[in-house]
This record gives structure tokens, sequence and C-alpha cells, in this order.
């Protein structure tokens, strides 16, 4: 079937045709009527949506900003300006304002969505500082408005649209091309200025059409979206689910995705490896202090549900007495954990870091199908991925059958296919380094089974040289470490060092919880993260954490810190990758301490 036919905007018209009254988006425990869109209003929103923009003077391939966390109200914003074909552009509503102001000075942007009041403020500071922009829209009606022209998004829908936007809204989407720029996304990256990255309808009409072939997604099944739509990952995934008539449920405060999991029952939902990290970690270490009976439990139905994974995938042999186990198995064990999740999980694409092995390996144990993909924002999301039928823990899945992977100079990964990039948005020089004779330099390291699955070794610019010769993965390291209940956030240094050492954010709420139940009385967190136990209880962790590395891979000392990473901070990207130099700038002097330097 020609691309033609999965252009998303007439793909989202034709789900609104035929679902007409069920459900299409829903806002997590949000107020009416954003609670719940059906397919017929999200097609009349989404078009009203166009004709203000239209009668706002916005033109074919204008740039619009999205800032704002995920809610019904960002997909509209972003279908609505999509039908206008105007260019949307999603600012992370925790970016620096610097680097903010640089992306809509970038982009020439002329019109900013803006979610609640921190984020209207955030846009009027843009505004301040970016002349192009000439209207700001508000999601939260409850937001005090500074201008004339900024305005409430329900107020707008509430206003008749002119006849004339009405036929030229008509007028543009009859002419609407698969070379149009649909995105322009602005990789957060760990040094210098974000660049952004040109997707266009036909990459992501293949995406749509690439996924058709290798995911069980079907009409009305439920996603729920807790990763920030401002990542492709999410609003790739998104555009996918709508596209084949999901319902898809918004999260806009990511600390209650548990409550999220529990009350909506998902299908399935977009994950990054901390959060499987968070849940696996949990439920070993409520297992640790488990009576012995129930640990022993526990560790046979691991045993029993990873034997059954493996005839499951066709690589073991079935056998009548591993299947009488493993329905018990279920019963006793699996189905508590699975319910945990909702009950009714068919899958869960991850992605966005490398997973641990030992995480992969207990979900699948579990019967809970997660499914490991690689990716990029130059690619639309997903070269690879593990499919139902085809789950190999440690590995990232074969390619989609439209996507080519080969390794290169020093083991990098190298991509062609219809979904990678046009290029980066006004930087030509820069485009033409990220290519080599067609192919897209991810800047990954890798390799490739014999059965044709990749697996991801590190970044090639993350990879650590001890002053003993010997590289460091850090990746792989510290997603050992994450593993642990007591850790929030690592960086591990190694660089040039005669040793692994490590800075460590604790998890607080489980440390302090411990503590109490040691009986450790201190006044705040600085003395607790100083005090003996506290310290040997994470040298025993580090200890059992790290078994399976090389003797020159181990942490050998750490530091415990009082204050987490953050994007505000410029210490993490806003997906959650570590900007190594700037926290070894500013944690020099703990550095330098577990190297016995003092200056």
């Amino acid at each position: 079937m020609s691309l033609e036919n999965y252009h998303i905007v007439r793909l989202l018209q034709q789900q609104s045709h035929v679902l007409g009254e069920k459900v299409a988006l829903e806002g997590f425990e949000m107020a009416a009527p954003w609670n719940t869109v059906s397919w017929k209003q999200f097609d009349a929103i989404t078009n009203k949506v166009a004709q203000l923009l239209i009668d706002f003077g916005l033109q074919v391939q204008d740039k619009v900003v999205i800032v704002a966390q995920n809610s019904p109200q960002w997909s509209c914003a972003d279908i609505g300006a999509l039908k206008a074909r105007s260019v949307v552009v999603p600012v992370y509503p925790t970016s620096p304002l610097e680097q903010a102001v640089f992306i809509v000075n970038d982009a020439q942007a002329k019109i900013i969505f803006a979610g609640d009041a921190n984020q209207y403020a955030t846009a009027c500071k843009i505004q301040a500082q970016c002349p192009t922009v000439e209207q700001v829209i508000v999601f939260d009606r409850q937001v005090e408005l500074c201008s004339d022209q900024h305005y409430h998004f329900d107020d707008l829908l509430a206003a008749n649209a002119t006849p004339i936007s009405e036929q030229e809204l008509a007028q543009r989407l009859s002419q609407t091309s698969l070379d149009d720029l649909l995105t322009l996304i602005y990789t957060s990256g760990t040094t210098g200025d974000p660049k952004g990255v040109m997707l266009d309808y036909r990459n992501m009409a293949s995406m749509v059409e690439q996924h058709d072939a290798e995911i069980a997604f079907q009409a009305g099944d439920v996603s729920l979206a807790f990763l920030p739509l401002s990542h492709v990952f999410e609003r790739g995934w998104s555009f996918y689910v709508l596209c084949r008539g999901g319902h898809n449920v918004y999260l806009n405060d990511t600390n209650r995705v548990k409550e999220a999991i529990a009350a909506v029952k998902p299908h399935t939902l977009c994950v990054v490896p901390r959060f499987l990290e968070k849940v696996y970690s949990a439920v070993h270490d409520k297992v640790q202090t488990a009576p012995a009976i129930r640990q022993k439990l526990f560790n046979w139905a691991i045993g029993v549900g990873s034997r059954q994974f493996e005839v499951n995938q066709g690589r073991k042999k079935a056998s009548l007495g591993l299947s009488v186990q493993w329905k018990l198995a279920h019963k006793l064990v699996f189905s508590k954990l699975q319910n945990v999740l909702g009950g009714r999980l068919k899958f869960m694409p991850v992605g966005g870091a490398a997973l641990d092995v030992n995480v992969g390996g207990f979900f699948h144990s579990i019967g809970v199908p997660i499914l490991s993909g690689y990716g990029m924002t130059e690619t639309c999301a997903t070269v690879t991925c593990n499919t139902l039928s085809n789950r190999v823990p440690g590995s990232n899945g074969k390619p989609l059958h439209a996507m080519e992977v080969k390794i290169g100079d020093n083991n990098e990964i190298l991509v062609r296919g219809e979904t990678v990039m046009r290029g980066y948005y006004n930087r030509p020089q820069d485009t033409a380094e990220a290519f080599e004779d067609g192919w897209l330099k991810t800047g990954d390291a890798g390799m490739i089974d014999a059965q044709g699955n990749l697996y991801i070794t590190d970044r090639i610019k993350e990879l650590m040289k001890t002053s003993n010769g010997k590289y460091i993965a850090p990746q792989r390291v510290e997603g050992k470490i994450n593993c642990c209940p007591f850790v929030e956030q690592v960086a591990i240094v190694a660089d040039a060092r005669n040793y692994v050492s490590a800075l460590i954010v604790p998890a607080f709420e489980s440390l302090e919880l411990w503590a109490k139940e040691k009986g450790i009385k201190v006044e705040n967190q600085i003395d607790l993260l100083r005090h003996s136990q506290v310290v040997e209880h994470f040298e025993q962790r580090l200890k059992e954490l790290q078994h399976e590395l090389a003797g020159f891979e181990k942490i050998k000392k750490f530091t415990l810190l009082p204050e987490a990473f953050s994007t505000e901070s410029g210490l993490i990207t806003p997906t959650m990758k570590l900007r190594r130099k700037n926290i070894y700038a500013k944690y020099m002097r703990e550095i330098n301490a577990m190297y016995g330097k003092t200056y």
C-alpha cells in the first residue's frame, strides 16, 4: 500500500468518521470538558484549532510551539496545527529559559501554546525575547492573562471561526503532502545548543506503516501517555495509537503514574528503563524482607517463568511438568505482580537508554511483555524493536522492515531508511556531518548477532578510558546500580582515573524508612548520608549489584549527594540523560576527594 494512505491527518479523519462517539482522548483526573473527548469532538476541535490559526494569519509551514505538560489539549493543539499545515515545535516544560528562547528564535515560531500558569509565565518571558511570537494561547482557563494578544484555549474554541478560514482549511487539507515538514524536534543534547530535527509526513507515515507489521494494537486499546509528549518517543507512539483508533489517556503528573496505572489499567504504555528499574527494585526489596518461605516461592516462580518464557519464544522445548508449574506460579505470584501494572498489559515499548538484562529478564519471567527498541529523534524513534514473538533479553530487536542497520567504524551503529530525518533545521554543515554515504551516524556503539538482533554497548562519546587503559561503558555500570531501591540517580567517574568512582543520589524516601527501622537518628539529610551505617549499607549494596561486572568496571569509591540532578540545575537533559561535563564541574571537589586529592 502506498505511503500516501498513511498520512496521519487523513488517518485521524478516517478514525473520527468510523468511531464517532467512542472516546479518543482522556485527561486523567482532569475536569470537564477535558476528562473525555470523543472521536467526533476530536475532529471538530482540531478543525476549529486549524481555523483559528488561519484567522491569526498563520501561513502554510509556519511554526507553532507547544510548551505544556501532557493533556488532551496538547494533542488537540498538535493535530489542529497540522491540519493547518503548520509545523509543530514541542518545547519541554522543564527546559531552561535560555534554551527555550533559542529554540523559538531558531524556529521563528509565531504562536505559543502554553499549559499552566508556570508555563504561561515562561511563554511570556520567551515572547519578550522572541520578536516573531505574535500570540500566546493557554490551556488552563484559570490563568490570568496579561495581554490582549493572549487567549484561553477554551474561549477560542467557543468562538466562531470566519467563513474564510473554513474555506482556507478545506483547501489546505486538500493539498496536504507527504513532503510537508511535520515537526521540528530539538534534541536537548548533553553539550552545545539543541539542533532542530526535521521530520516530515513521509517519515511519520512510514513509522505508522512499519509498526502495523510488528505491533499487536487494536482500535479501542487503551494507552497511557505519561512520558513527555515533547519527546519523539511518546509523541510518535501517541500518533500511532490515535491513527489506529486507540484510546489515549494523558497523565500530566509523572509522580502519579502508579495511581494512574491502577485506575486506567492500560493495554500498553511507553516506558524508559528507569521506570522498569524502579518496579524491579521495589519488588526485590520487598522479597528480601519477606519470610524465608515467601522468598523461596518467589525465586522458584521466577525460575519457572524464565524457563516458560524461553519455551514461548521457541528456544526451548515444552513439557507438561513445566506447564503445570507455570500455572501454579502464575496463580500464586505472577498474577499479583501483573495486577500492580493494571492487569491487562499486552506489551510495553521501552527505549531511551540501555535496559539491564536482569531487569528485562524479570519482566519476561512474570509475563509482562516488554519490547525493548532502539531509535533516535533523528529516526522518528523506532529503528529496531523486539516483538512479542522475538524477545531476546539484552537486545534491542531486529530492524523494522523499511530500515537498514549496519555497524561502521568504532562499532558505530549506522542507520538508513524511510523514517530517517530530512536533516537539521538551518544547519547544513551539521546535517552533512551526521551522514556517511547516505547512512545516519548514530553516535551509539553496538553489535548485531547472527539472528539480526541489535545490541547497544554504549554511547561512543561517553566511553571512558581509565589511566590503566581499560574502557568503561558508563551506562552498563549505572544500569546495574540503578536496580537498587536505595538509588535514585548515579553518575560514574572513570576517565583518566585509575579506578571507577560514583556520585550517587539516594532514594531518600526508601533510605529514611530503612534508617528509621535501624534506629538511626540524625538531625538532617547531610548527617544521614555521613552516618557510618548508611555508608556501610551502600557499600554492601554496591558489592551485591556489581557481581557481574569485571574488576576494572566496579565502583571502588562513592559519594552520596543530598541533591538530585535536575534539568533546572543543568545536570540532566529533559530526557533524563546525564550532562556529565556539568556534573563533574559542579562536584569536582567531591570527585577529587575520592581520588585522595584535596585541591
